[in-house]
Protein backbone atom coordinates (compact mmCIF):
# COMPACT_ATOMS: atom_id res chain seq x y z
CA UNK A 1 0.00 0.00 0.00
CA UNK A 2 1.66 3.17 -1.39
CA UNK A 3 -0.10 6.08 0.76
CA UNK A 4 0.66 9.95 2.18
CA UNK A 5 -0.76 9.49 5.45
CA UNK A 6 -0.58 7.25 8.04
CA UNK A 7 1.42 8.98 11.38
CA UNK A 8 -1.17 9.01 13.28
CA UNK A 9 -2.62 5.41 12.75
CA UNK A 10 -1.08 2.38 14.85
CA UNK A 11 -2.35 -0.22 12.76
CA UNK A 12 -2.71 -0.56 9.03
CA UNK A 13 -5.95 0.05 6.87
CA UNK A 14 -7.92 -3.18 6.26
CA UNK A 15 -6.75 -4.41 2.61
CA UNK A 16 -10.49 -4.19 1.43
CA UNK A 17 -10.94 -0.73 3.50
CA UNK A 18 -7.79 0.16 1.00
CA UNK A 19 -9.24 -0.92 -2.35
CA UNK A 20 -12.65 0.12 -1.44
CA UNK A 21 -11.07 3.66 -0.40
CA UNK A 22 -8.41 3.65 -3.48
CA UNK A 23 -9.15 5.36 -7.01
CA UNK A 24 -6.19 5.12 -8.88
CA UNK A 25 -7.81 2.63 -11.21
CA UNK A 26 -9.84 5.64 -12.14
CA UNK A 27 -8.46 9.13 -11.41
CA UNK A 28 -4.78 7.74 -13.17
CA UNK A 29 -5.73 9.79 -16.39
CA UNK A 30 -5.31 13.15 -14.17
CA UNK A 31 -1.89 12.11 -14.50
CA UNK A 32 -1.19 15.30 -17.07
CA UNK A 33 -3.18 17.21 -14.94
CA UNK A 34 -1.40 16.27 -11.74
CA UNK A 35 1.82 17.19 -13.07
CA UNK A 36 0.76 20.00 -14.72
CA UNK A 37 -1.03 21.72 -11.22
CA UNK A 38 2.43 20.16 -9.24
CA UNK A 39 4.26 21.98 -11.46
CA UNK A 40 2.80 25.38 -10.94
CA UNK A 41 2.79 24.41 -7.41
CA UNK A 42 6.40 24.00 -7.54
CA UNK A 43 7.48 27.28 -9.63
CA UNK A 44 5.26 29.20 -7.08
CA UNK A 45 7.35 27.93 -3.84
CA UNK A 46 10.24 28.57 -5.44
CA UNK A 47 9.50 32.22 -6.27
CA UNK A 48 7.92 32.95 -2.85
CA UNK A 49 11.26 31.25 -1.39
CA UNK A 50 9.46 29.02 1.03
CA UNK A 51 11.73 26.47 -0.97
CA UNK A 52 15.10 26.90 -2.21
CA UNK A 53 15.78 27.54 -5.75
CA UNK A 54 17.83 24.07 -5.87
CA UNK A 55 14.85 22.39 -4.73
CA UNK A 56 12.55 23.96 -6.98
CA UNK A 57 14.71 22.74 -9.70
CA UNK A 58 15.35 18.90 -8.50
CA UNK A 59 11.17 19.52 -8.33
CA UNK A 60 11.11 20.57 -12.03
CA UNK A 61 13.24 17.76 -13.52
CA UNK A 62 11.72 15.07 -11.55
CA UNK A 63 8.21 15.92 -12.17
CA UNK A 64 9.07 16.38 -15.81
CA UNK A 65 10.91 13.22 -15.71
CA UNK A 66 8.11 10.99 -14.52
CA UNK A 67 5.88 12.44 -17.25
CA UNK A 68 8.43 11.89 -19.87
CA UNK A 69 9.05 8.26 -18.43
CA UNK A 70 4.79 7.51 -18.59
CA UNK A 71 4.10 8.62 -21.74
CA UNK A 72 6.68 7.03 -23.51
CA UNK A 73 6.29 3.83 -21.00
CA UNK A 74 9.15 3.26 -19.15
CA UNK A 75 7.43 3.65 -16.27
CA UNK A 76 3.94 2.41 -15.50
CA UNK A 77 1.25 4.39 -13.19
CA UNK A 78 0.95 1.07 -10.57
CA UNK A 79 -2.55 0.05 -8.79
CA UNK A 80 -0.88 -0.13 -5.91
CA UNK A 81 -0.73 3.53 -5.15
CA UNK A 82 -3.86 5.01 -3.50
CA UNK A 83 -4.35 7.56 -5.76
CA UNK A 84 -2.66 9.20 -8.72
CA UNK A 85 -1.58 12.12 -6.30
CA UNK A 86 0.41 9.47 -4.25
CA UNK A 87 2.08 7.89 -7.15
CA UNK A 88 3.42 11.29 -8.50
CA UNK A 89 4.60 12.05 -4.73
CA UNK A 90 6.08 9.14 -3.86
CA UNK A 91 7.39 8.54 -7.70
CA UNK A 92 9.46 12.02 -7.07
CA UNK A 93 10.46 11.23 -3.48
CA UNK A 94 11.92 7.89 -4.75
CA UNK A 95 14.09 9.87 -7.64
CA UNK A 96 14.80 13.14 -5.63
CA UNK A 97 14.48 12.28 -1.87
CA UNK A 98 14.17 15.26 0.10
CA UNK A 99 13.42 17.23 -2.14
CA UNK A 100 10.32 15.73 -3.42
CA UNK A 101 8.61 15.41 0.25
CA UNK A 102 8.76 19.62 0.16
CA UNK A 103 6.28 19.87 -2.82
CA UNK A 104 3.26 19.18 -0.93
CA UNK A 105 3.73 22.18 1.08
CA UNK A 106 1.05 24.29 1.60
CA UNK A 107 -0.87 21.99 -0.64
CA UNK A 108 -3.91 19.55 0.61
CA UNK A 109 -4.96 16.46 -1.68
CA UNK A 110 -8.31 18.55 -1.22
CA UNK A 111 -7.32 21.48 -3.31
CA UNK A 112 -4.97 19.15 -5.50
CA UNK A 113 -7.83 16.62 -6.63
CA UNK A 114 -10.05 20.03 -7.12
CA UNK A 115 -7.31 21.13 -9.51
CA UNK A 116 -6.74 17.91 -11.30
CA UNK A 117 -10.32 17.53 -12.12
CA UNK A 118 -10.68 21.46 -12.98
CA UNK A 119 -8.01 21.07 -15.56
CA UNK A 120 -8.82 18.27 -16.83
CA UNK A 121 -12.68 19.20 -17.09
CA UNK A 122 -11.96 22.15 -18.70
CA UNK A 123 -10.08 20.31 -21.58
CA UNK A 124 -13.04 18.03 -21.80
CA UNK A 125 -15.22 21.59 -22.90
CA UNK A 126 -12.84 22.76 -25.26
CA UNK A 127 -12.85 19.52 -27.25
CA UNK A 128 -16.74 19.14 -27.05
CA UNK A 129 -17.10 22.22 -28.15
CA UNK A 130 -14.45 21.59 -31.40
CA UNK A 131 -16.56 18.61 -31.84
CA UNK A 132 -19.57 19.92 -31.78
CA UNK A 133 -18.23 22.94 -34.13
CA UNK A 134 -17.28 20.09 -36.56
CA UNK A 135 -20.58 19.07 -36.56
CA UNK A 136 -22.13 22.14 -37.58
CA UNK A 137 -20.00 22.98 -40.51
CA UNK A 138 -21.77 19.42 -42.04
CA UNK A 139 -24.89 20.41 -41.07
CA UNK A 140 -24.00 23.99 -42.68
CA UNK A 141 -23.14 22.39 -46.06
CA UNK A 142 -26.32 19.90 -46.27
CA UNK A 143 -28.42 22.82 -45.63
CA UNK A 144 -26.27 25.12 -48.25
CA UNK A 145 -26.68 22.51 -51.30
CA UNK A 146 -30.43 21.45 -50.22
CA UNK A 147 -32.31 24.59 -50.16
CA UNK A 148 -34.52 22.97 -53.19
CA UNK A 149 -35.03 19.58 -51.81
CA UNK A 150 -38.54 19.75 -50.75
CA UNK A 151 -39.95 17.40 -48.06
CA UNK A 152 -42.91 16.82 -45.53
CA UNK A 153 -42.69 18.72 -42.22
CA UNK A 154 -44.27 16.95 -39.27
CA UNK A 155 -46.05 17.29 -36.06
CA UNK A 156 -47.27 14.80 -34.16
CA UNK A 157 -45.14 12.66 -36.73
CA UNK A 158 -47.83 13.67 -39.29
CA UNK A 159 -47.22 15.46 -42.18
CA UNK A 160 -48.18 19.26 -42.02
CA UNK A 161 -46.72 21.33 -43.86
CA UNK A 162 -44.01 21.47 -46.84
CA UNK A 163 -40.47 22.52 -46.20
CA UNK A 164 -37.13 21.69 -47.23
CA UNK A 165 -34.31 19.49 -46.08
CA UNK A 166 -32.24 23.11 -45.73
CA UNK A 167 -34.78 24.27 -43.56
CA UNK A 168 -35.00 20.89 -41.45
CA UNK A 169 -31.42 20.46 -40.85
CA UNK A 170 -31.57 24.37 -40.16
CA UNK A 171 -33.87 23.57 -36.71
CA UNK A 172 -30.73 20.98 -35.69
CA UNK A 173 -28.57 24.19 -36.35
CA UNK A 174 -29.70 26.05 -33.78
CA UNK A 175 -30.13 23.36 -31.27
CA UNK A 176 -26.39 22.58 -31.31
CA UNK A 177 -25.41 26.01 -31.86
CA UNK A 178 -26.86 26.96 -28.35
CA UNK A 179 -24.98 23.47 -26.78
CA UNK A 180 -21.60 25.18 -27.75
CA UNK A 181 -23.26 28.65 -26.08
CA UNK A 182 -23.86 26.77 -23.10
CA UNK A 183 -20.25 25.19 -22.94
CA UNK A 184 -18.86 28.33 -23.31
CA UNK A 185 -21.11 29.97 -20.14
CA UNK A 186 -19.72 26.71 -18.41
CA UNK A 187 -16.23 27.10 -19.05
CA UNK A 188 -16.55 31.23 -17.44
CA UNK A 189 -17.99 30.45 -14.69
CA UNK A 190 -15.38 27.08 -14.31
CA UNK A 191 -12.23 29.09 -14.64
CA UNK A 192 -11.19 30.09 -11.48
CA UNK A 193 -8.03 28.02 -9.75
CA UNK A 194 -8.88 26.45 -6.75
CA UNK A 195 -4.87 25.11 -5.78
CA UNK A 196 -3.95 27.00 -2.59
CA UNK A 197 -7.06 26.46 -0.86
CA UNK A 198 -5.69 23.83 1.27
CA UNK A 199 -8.06 21.08 2.97
CA UNK A 200 -10.64 23.61 3.31
CA UNK A 201 -8.96 26.64 5.54
CA UNK A 202 -5.89 27.90 3.78
CA UNK A 203 -2.93 27.74 4.73
CA UNK A 204 -0.18 30.45 7.30
CA UNK A 205 2.72 29.69 4.28
CA UNK A 206 2.45 33.01 1.90
CA UNK A 207 1.10 31.17 -0.81
CA UNK A 208 0.54 33.21 -4.32
CA UNK A 209 -2.21 31.89 -5.70
CA UNK A 210 -2.51 34.85 -8.19
CA UNK A 211 0.78 33.54 -9.76
CA UNK A 212 -0.24 29.99 -9.59
CA UNK A 213 -3.77 30.83 -11.44
CA UNK A 214 -2.08 32.98 -14.10
CA UNK A 215 0.50 29.67 -14.84
CA UNK A 216 -2.52 27.23 -15.20
CA UNK A 217 -4.62 30.14 -17.49
CA UNK A 218 -7.51 30.43 -14.60
CA UNK A 219 -8.92 33.83 -14.80
CA UNK A 220 -8.51 34.20 -11.32
CA UNK A 221 -7.92 32.02 -8.16
CA UNK A 222 -11.07 30.81 -6.33
CA UNK A 223 -12.73 33.45 -4.16
CA UNK A 224 -13.37 30.97 -1.17
CA UNK A 225 -11.45 28.04 -0.15
CA UNK A 226 -13.93 26.09 1.78
CA UNK A 227 -16.12 26.48 -1.46
CA UNK A 228 -13.90 25.88 -3.97
CA UNK A 229 -12.62 22.21 -2.84
CA UNK A 230 -16.50 20.90 -2.18
CA UNK A 231 -17.49 22.93 -5.24
CA UNK A 232 -18.44 20.38 -7.98
CA UNK A 233 -21.22 22.85 -9.50
CA UNK A 234 -19.07 22.72 -12.98
CA UNK A 235 -19.27 19.31 -13.24
CA UNK A 236 -22.89 19.10 -12.66
CA UNK A 237 -23.26 22.27 -15.68
CA UNK A 238 -21.06 20.24 -17.85
CA UNK A 239 -22.66 16.83 -17.28
CA UNK A 240 -26.30 18.87 -18.12
CA UNK A 241 -25.11 20.26 -20.60
CA UNK A 242 -23.76 17.37 -22.10
CA UNK A 243 -26.76 15.45 -21.27
CA UNK A 244 -28.75 18.29 -23.49
CA UNK A 245 -26.09 17.79 -26.04
CA UNK A 246 -27.21 13.56 -26.09
CA UNK A 247 -30.70 14.84 -26.25
CA UNK A 248 -29.96 16.49 -29.49
CA UNK A 249 -28.45 14.21 -31.10
CA UNK A 250 -31.19 11.41 -29.69
CA UNK A 251 -33.71 13.42 -31.40
CA UNK A 252 -31.75 13.72 -34.53
CA UNK A 253 -31.15 10.12 -34.48
CA UNK A 254 -34.78 8.78 -34.34
CA UNK A 255 -35.39 11.01 -37.01
CA UNK A 256 -32.97 9.57 -39.30
CA UNK A 257 -33.90 6.03 -38.20
CA UNK A 258 -37.39 6.56 -39.65
CA UNK A 259 -36.39 8.18 -42.84
CA UNK A 260 -33.76 5.13 -43.58
CA UNK A 261 -36.69 3.11 -43.19
CA UNK A 262 -38.94 1.42 -46.14
CA UNK A 263 -41.38 3.30 -45.18
CA UNK A 264 -39.87 6.97 -45.65
CA UNK A 265 -36.08 5.61 -47.67
CA UNK A 266 -36.03 9.34 -47.20
CA UNK A 267 -32.15 8.62 -46.49
CA UNK A 268 -29.00 5.97 -47.27
CA UNK A 269 -26.76 5.07 -44.52
CA UNK A 270 -22.97 5.02 -45.82
CA UNK A 271 -22.21 1.21 -45.20
CA UNK A 272 -19.51 1.98 -42.90
CA UNK A 273 -21.81 3.76 -40.25
CA UNK A 274 -24.79 0.57 -40.84
CA UNK A 275 -24.42 -3.34 -39.74
CA UNK A 276 -25.95 -6.10 -41.61
CA UNK A 277 -28.20 -9.44 -40.02
CA UNK A 278 -26.73 -12.50 -38.66
CA UNK A 279 -29.98 -14.14 -40.02
CA UNK A 280 -31.78 -11.56 -42.62
CA UNK A 281 -29.21 -11.38 -45.71
CA UNK A 282 -31.29 -8.33 -46.97
CA UNK A 283 -31.20 -6.60 -43.91
CA UNK A 284 -29.34 -3.13 -43.57
CA UNK A 285 -29.15 -1.38 -40.17
CA UNK A 286 -28.69 1.95 -38.41
CA UNK A 287 -26.50 0.48 -35.64
CA UNK A 288 -24.79 3.52 -34.98
CA UNK A 289 -28.13 6.00 -34.99
CA UNK A 290 -29.39 3.47 -32.45
CA UNK A 291 -26.59 3.30 -30.18
CA UNK A 292 -26.53 7.18 -30.20
CA UNK A 293 -29.95 7.39 -29.28
CA UNK A 294 -29.43 4.10 -26.35
CA UNK A 295 -26.18 6.16 -25.11
CA UNK A 296 -28.25 9.11 -23.99
CA UNK A 297 -29.86 7.62 -21.04
CA UNK A 298 -26.40 6.87 -20.03
CA UNK A 299 -25.47 10.24 -19.70
CA UNK A 300 -28.08 11.30 -18.37
CA UNK A 301 -27.23 8.66 -15.83
CA UNK A 302 -24.30 10.11 -15.09
CA UNK A 303 -25.88 13.42 -14.39
CA UNK A 304 -28.27 11.81 -11.76
CA UNK A 305 -25.63 10.23 -10.23
CA UNK A 306 -23.54 13.51 -9.47
CA UNK A 307 -26.74 15.54 -8.15
CA UNK A 308 -27.77 12.52 -6.00
CA UNK A 309 -24.43 12.01 -4.73
CA UNK A 310 -24.02 16.01 -3.52
CA UNK A 311 -27.43 16.78 -2.48
CA UNK A 312 -26.62 16.15 1.00
CA UNK A 313 -23.18 16.97 1.52
CA UNK A 314 -22.37 19.50 4.14
CA UNK A 315 -19.09 21.66 3.87
CA UNK A 316 -16.13 21.17 3.22
CA UNK A 317 -14.63 18.28 1.71
CA UNK A 318 -16.43 14.53 2.22
CA UNK A 319 -14.98 11.47 0.49
CA UNK A 320 -18.95 10.69 -1.23
CA UNK A 321 -16.92 13.82 -3.50
CA UNK A 322 -14.66 10.73 -5.29
CA UNK A 323 -17.50 9.29 -6.55
CA UNK A 324 -17.79 12.41 -9.32
CA UNK A 325 -15.07 10.78 -11.10
CA UNK A 326 -15.96 7.66 -12.55
CA UNK A 327 -19.60 8.45 -13.93
CA UNK A 328 -18.25 11.87 -15.15
CA UNK A 329 -15.29 10.10 -17.31
CA UNK A 330 -17.90 8.02 -18.65
CA UNK A 331 -20.43 10.71 -19.73
CA UNK A 332 -17.31 12.93 -21.69
CA UNK A 333 -16.12 9.99 -23.40
CA UNK A 334 -19.54 8.67 -24.59
CA UNK A 335 -20.70 12.36 -25.55
CA UNK A 336 -16.94 12.48 -27.57
CA UNK A 337 -17.76 9.01 -29.30
CA UNK A 338 -21.00 10.03 -30.21
CA UNK A 339 -20.42 13.37 -31.86
CA UNK A 340 -17.59 12.06 -33.45
CA UNK A 341 -19.43 9.09 -34.76
CA UNK A 342 -22.38 10.93 -35.27
CA UNK A 343 -20.72 13.52 -37.67
CA UNK A 344 -19.34 11.10 -39.59
CA UNK A 345 -22.26 9.06 -40.29
CA UNK A 346 -24.02 12.76 -41.36
CA UNK A 347 -21.19 13.68 -43.74
CA UNK A 348 -21.70 10.51 -45.77
CA UNK A 349 -25.01 10.01 -46.07
CA UNK A 350 -27.12 10.25 -48.97
CA UNK A 351 -30.94 11.78 -49.00
CA UNK A 352 -33.27 10.91 -51.76
CA UNK A 353 -35.03 14.55 -52.88
CA UNK A 354 -37.34 12.97 -55.19
CA UNK A 355 -38.71 10.31 -52.46
CA UNK A 356 -39.13 13.19 -50.22
CA UNK A 357 -40.74 15.40 -52.64
CA UNK A 358 -42.85 12.60 -53.29
CA UNK A 359 -43.73 12.43 -49.85
CA UNK A 360 -44.61 15.51 -49.25
CA UNK A 361 -46.84 16.20 -52.29
CA UNK A 362 -49.07 13.01 -51.06
CA UNK A 363 -49.70 14.00 -47.81
CA UNK A 364 -51.79 16.85 -47.78
CA UNK A 365 -48.86 19.62 -46.83
CA UNK A 366 -50.36 21.77 -49.13
CA UNK A 367 -54.08 21.73 -47.10
CA UNK A 368 -53.41 25.00 -45.39
CA UNK A 369 -52.00 26.83 -48.50
CA UNK A 370 -55.51 25.86 -49.99
CA UNK A 371 -57.35 27.39 -46.75
CA UNK A 372 -55.12 30.67 -47.67
CA UNK A 373 -55.99 30.58 -51.15
CA UNK A 374 -59.73 31.17 -50.22
CA UNK A 375 -59.00 33.18 -47.39
CA UNK A 376 -57.33 35.42 -50.03
CA UNK A 377 -61.05 35.59 -52.34
CA UNK A 378 -62.84 36.85 -48.95
CA UNK A 379 -63.73 33.65 -47.24
CA UNK A 380 -63.03 33.63 -43.00
CA UNK A 381 -60.34 31.66 -42.35
CA UNK A 382 -62.13 29.51 -40.05
CA UNK A 383 -64.64 29.01 -42.55
CA UNK A 384 -61.82 28.10 -45.07
CA UNK A 385 -60.35 25.73 -42.28
CA UNK A 386 -64.09 23.56 -42.32
CA UNK A 387 -64.09 23.84 -46.21
CA UNK A 388 -60.65 22.57 -46.93
CA UNK A 389 -60.96 19.90 -44.06
CA UNK A 390 -64.49 18.37 -46.02
CA UNK A 391 -62.21 18.37 -48.92
CA UNK A 392 -59.39 16.94 -47.65
CA UNK A 393 -61.90 13.80 -46.65
CA UNK A 394 -62.84 13.83 -49.95
CA UNK A 395 -59.49 13.30 -51.02
CA UNK A 396 -58.54 10.20 -48.77
CA UNK A 397 -61.74 8.65 -50.05
CA UNK A 398 -60.90 8.93 -53.63
CA UNK A 399 -56.96 8.50 -52.72
CA UNK A 400 -56.09 11.31 -54.41
CA UNK A 401 -54.40 14.81 -53.58
CA UNK A 402 -56.20 18.02 -53.72
CA UNK A 403 -54.09 19.19 -56.46
CA UNK A 404 -54.89 16.00 -58.57
CA UNK A 405 -59.01 17.03 -58.11
CA UNK A 406 -60.33 18.79 -61.24
CA UNK A 407 -61.17 22.42 -60.95
CA UNK A 408 -65.00 21.19 -61.25
CA UNK A 409 -64.35 19.20 -58.26
CA UNK A 410 -62.77 21.71 -55.93
CA UNK A 411 -65.78 24.19 -56.92
CA UNK A 412 -68.37 21.52 -55.35
CA UNK A 413 -67.03 22.44 -52.43
CA UNK A 414 -66.36 26.33 -52.81
CA UNK A 415 -67.15 28.07 -55.91
CA UNK A 416 -64.76 30.75 -55.20
CA UNK A 417 -62.11 27.93 -56.30
CA UNK A 418 -60.54 28.87 -59.60
CA UNK A 419 -58.01 27.90 -62.26
CA UNK A 420 -55.15 29.88 -60.06
CA UNK A 421 -55.30 27.42 -57.44
CA UNK A 422 -53.30 25.11 -58.42
CA UNK A 423 -50.42 27.26 -58.97
CA UNK A 424 -50.91 28.60 -55.35
CA UNK A 425 -50.96 24.84 -54.05
CA UNK A 426 -47.82 23.83 -55.86
CA UNK A 427 -45.14 22.52 -53.51
CA UNK A 428 -42.73 25.02 -54.39
CA UNK A 429 -45.10 28.11 -53.96
CA UNK A 430 -46.21 26.90 -50.93
CA UNK A 431 -42.77 26.60 -50.29
CA UNK A 432 -41.60 30.07 -51.30
CA UNK A 433 -44.67 31.65 -50.09
CA UNK A 434 -42.88 31.18 -46.56
CA UNK A 435 -41.05 34.52 -46.24
CA UNK A 436 -40.78 35.50 -42.99
CA UNK A 437 -37.27 35.16 -41.47
CA UNK A 438 -36.55 31.64 -40.00
CA UNK A 439 -38.97 29.80 -43.08
CA UNK A 440 -37.89 27.58 -45.39
CA UNK A 441 -38.57 30.28 -48.33
CA UNK A 442 -35.84 31.08 -50.15
CA UNK A 443 -34.70 34.33 -49.38
CA UNK A 444 -35.13 33.74 -45.82
CA UNK A 445 -32.99 30.32 -45.86
CA UNK A 446 -30.43 32.45 -47.92
CA UNK A 447 -30.38 34.78 -44.96
CA UNK A 448 -30.04 32.30 -42.18
CA UNK A 449 -27.47 30.19 -44.04
CA UNK A 450 -25.63 33.45 -44.33
CA UNK A 451 -26.17 33.90 -40.47
CA UNK A 452 -24.30 30.04 -39.80
CA UNK A 453 -21.58 31.41 -41.63
CA UNK A 454 -21.20 34.64 -39.99
CA UNK A 455 -21.53 32.42 -36.58
CA UNK A 456 -19.14 30.00 -37.49
CA UNK A 457 -16.63 32.83 -38.36
CA UNK A 458 -16.79 34.68 -35.45
CA UNK A 459 -17.20 31.64 -33.19
CA UNK A 460 -13.77 29.64 -33.51
CA UNK A 461 -13.47 27.87 -30.20
CA UNK A 462 -13.68 28.39 -26.56
CA UNK A 463 -10.42 30.04 -25.61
Amino acid sequence: MAQLWGGRFTKDTSEAVYDFNASIKFDKRLFEQDIEGSLAHAAMLCRQGIITAEEGKLIEEGLKGIRDDVENKRLEIGMQYEDIHSFVETELTRRILDAGKKLHTGRSRNDQVALDMRLYTRERVRETDRLLKELLKVILDIMRENTDTFMPGFTHLQKAQPTTLAHHFGAYFEMFKRDRQRLSDIYARMNFCPLGAGALAGTTYPLDREYTAKLLGFTAPAANSMDCVSDRDYLIEFLSALSIVMMHLSRFCEEIILWNSNEYRFVEIDDAYSTGSSIMPQKKNPDVAELVRGKTGRVYGALMSLLTTMKGLPLAYNKDMQEDKEVSFDAMDTVRDCLSLFTGMLRTMKFCPQRMEQSALCGFTNATDAADYLVGKGVPFRDAHGIVGRLVLYCIEKDMAIDELSLEELKTFDDRFDVDVYQAISLKNCVEKRVTAGGPGSEAMKAEIEQCIVYLEQNKGIE
